[in-house]
């Protein structure tokens, strides 16, 4: 049985999601733990550029 590589739990079925530039094979809480926390880093970042006046891209 595959293991999750978030928490390492066994589980029946994994998903394939990318963490910070890598994949990686999570279980469905923590795929949606990390879709959650990447929203609230773009969010976040977007506010503090917006913020600085910034108009371009990283």
């Amino acid at each position: 049985m595959p293991k999750c590589k978030g928490c390492g739990d066994d589980s029946e079925e994994l998903i394939a999601i990318r963490v910070s530039g890598r994949a990686k094979k999570l279980c469905e809480a923590c795929a949606d733990l990390a879709r959650e926390q990447t929203q609230i880093a773009e969010d976040s970042e977007a506010v503090v550029q917006s913020m600085m006046g910034f108009k371009g891209r990283r």
